[in-house]
């Protein structure tokens, strides 16, 4: 007979382990089933270990503009295997932290194993079978890796096992110009690498609008970062010594990149292969990911998917909010749904893109009339301050109903600023909540109410 318990969990990501601890806390038996790593991407390999290598780039990068704030500074180097502690200690610590948490937990047991389904509910880890009436799927995603010619016969690395490079490449070729390959771009040229960037699209972070593309773009380049688009027929080979020959054609002319090292950043994919889901009946959606309802139930009865796996996000906040949705549902009786949520993320390079709702194009194509209004940092005070004056502000609004449709902030403390536009639009409130309020001066934040109210219309 398999050990029965009232919920299972797969996954122990940034949904799992707070639902489960929320069961548990009811005085159901739930059983926990991780793989290899507790709080999954995020902590290990994502946002806590990436942002803190980010950090210590952007020391390196101030520390060489000290004189610009009349500060002397000798010459700045970087010692890339005391960048990687410093990192390992933050993520160590956040993970013994959660271990902590988990291991005192009353009515819950951790399970290390990889776990399949045997049933609709019922599953199998290492030999034992394991049955709930109540199964939770978080189990995340991985990067993507194209099946390029050579790319099997050289050492190419992802963002994951980037994660335990403790040199500095003399040489950072990146395919893939979108979140994870231009926070890795910029983060290695200011520790100090030549950086070339192979994207295959025609700009970078192609779902963004034109203009946002174009001052990153700008904002890469003036850190003398090498971008390279429209690179198709890529093919990979071992160059002289360690090298590694990257060749391909760039907008239809040759190129031949010798990098030291690469990185591939092209998107990822859910972890799905080895839940045996045929064995559930659970269904994919067209990406292959577990299709979900406004609710993230999928198909089966009884069994819901959190988190990066049901690609309803795919960032750490998404997750969060998944396990606060289900949770809402099923231990609260407050009815809560995944389009109640309008999307929202940020882009970490330096300055970041701060982003929720609709892009300017999407406005467009949907065909509604509407009020758009831009302001350059430079007319920005904070950002005079302190002398980070790139990139710009937008704002799309509703010309009938006077919602905020969507905002990029591009530039300093954007990815801070963008929850104003977050919480205004998930209250449904109209712009003039904002544009009516007093803000603190100096602040980035001072300059939304100004910038709501230049609104004109979208022509």
């Amino acid at each position: 007979m398999p050990n029965a318990f009232d919920a299972i969990f797969i996954g122990a990501g940034q949904s799992g382990p707070f639902l489960a601890a929320r069961f548990a806390a009811a005085g159901k038996a739930t059983l926990l089933v991780e793989r290899a790593h507790l709080g999954g991407t995020c902590v290990n390999n994502g946002c806590i270990p990436t942002k803190s290598l980010v950090a210590s780039a952007r020391v390196a990068h101030m520390a060489r503009r000290a004189a610009d704030f009349g500060v002397t500074a000798g010459p700045v180097t970087v010692d890339m295997q005391r960048v990687k502690a410093r990192k390992d200690a933050i993520v160590n610590d956040s993970v013994q932290s959660l271990a902590n948490w988990l291991g005192d937990m009353a009515n819950l047991t951790l399970l290390w194993g990889s776990a399949r389904f045997t049933g609709p509910h019922e599953i199998e880890v290492a030999g034992t079978r394991y049955t709930a009436p109540e199964i939770f799927i978080n189990t995340g995603g991985r990067p993507s890796v194209p099946d390029w010619p050579g790319i099997g016969d050289i050492p190419y690395l992802t963002n994951e096992s980037m994660m335990d490079l403790d040199v500095l490449p003399e040489h950072l070729v990146i395919v893939g110009g979108s979140y994870i390959g231009l926070e890795f771009a910029q983060m290695y040229a200011r520790f100090g690498s030549r950086v070339t960037v192979l994207e295959q699209g025609p700009r970078l972070v192609a779902h963004e609008d034109a203009d946002i593309s174009a001052a990153i773009a700008d904002i890469l380049a003036n850190e003398n970062i090498a971008l390279r688009f429209n690179v198709e027929h890529l093919r990979f080979a071992r160059g002289p010594g360690d090298a590694i020959a990257v060749t391909a054609t760039a907008g239809g002319q040759p190129l031949a990149v010798a990098a030291s090292h690469l990185l591939v950043a092209v998107g990822r994919k859910p972890n799905v292969e080895d839940l045996d889901i045929g064995q559930a009946g659970l269904a994919l959606d067209a990406r292959g990911y577990l299709a979900v309802d406004d609710q993230l139930r999928t198909n089966v009865a009884g069994i819901w998917a959190l988190g990066d796996v049901n690609g309803h996000g795919a960032f750490t906040h998404t997750s969060y909010n998944d396990f606060e949705i289900a949770g809402g549902n099923l231990l609260d009786h407050d009815p809560r749904r995944l389009s109640d949520r309008p999307t929202a993320y940020a882009l970490y390079i330096d300055p970041p893109l701060g982003r929720v709702g609709l892009t300017e194009a999407q406005v467009r194509a949907s065909g509604r009339p509407a009020l758009i209004a831009t302001r350059p940092m430079t007319r920005v005070g904070r950002a005079h301050e302190r002398s980070e004056t790139q990139g710009f502000m937008k704002v799309l609004v509703d010309a009938e109903t006077r919602l905020v449709l969507g905002a990029a902030l591009l530039g300093i403390e954007g990815d801070e600023v963008v929850h104003l536009f977050i919480d205004n639009m998930a209250a449904k409130l109209p712009y003039t909540a904002i544009s009516r309020t007093m803000h603190i001066h100096p602040t980035v934040s001072e300059l939304i109410p100004t910038l709501l109210q230049d609104l004109k219309p979208l022509q």
